[in-house]
């Protein structure tokens, strides 16, 4: 079967995990911002920038483009949207570099 299932498994772990950064930079908020609304920011920025990211990487772009764009997204894009504060850019911005190293690292280690 080989590891072909292994890139579904890493999105929607990242999936969840990026909402819960989102969740976590936005806790002081009295409301918080719409479900729908995070599901597509979330949507486009993990399942889209993932995609792009390995489509990049298998057909030989630069990886400083299959890299950089998503990673550019990651870091403009929820901030803009969801017109975070500076105390919630704060928050986000770390916490949005941490979780690809601690993805990565982690199914490495589950999935091999």
């Amino acid at each position: 079967m080989g590891a072909a299932w292994h890139f579904p498994i890493f999105i929607g772990a990242s999936f969840l995990l990026f909402l819960g950064v989102l969740r976590l930079a936005m806790q002081q908020r009295d409301q918080p911002p719409p479900r729908a609304t995070a599901l597509w920011v979330a949507g486009i920025v993990v399942v889209g920038g993932m995609t792009f990211a390995k489509l990049g990487a298998t057909n030989g772009l630069p990886i400083w483009l299959y890299y950089g764009l998503p990673a550019g997204l990651t870091w403009v894009l929820p901030p803009l949207v969801f017109r975070m504060t500076g105390r919630e850019i704060a928050r986000y911005v770390p916490l949005a570099l941490l979780v690809a190293p601690a993805i990565h690292t982690t199914s490495s280690l589950v999935l091999g």
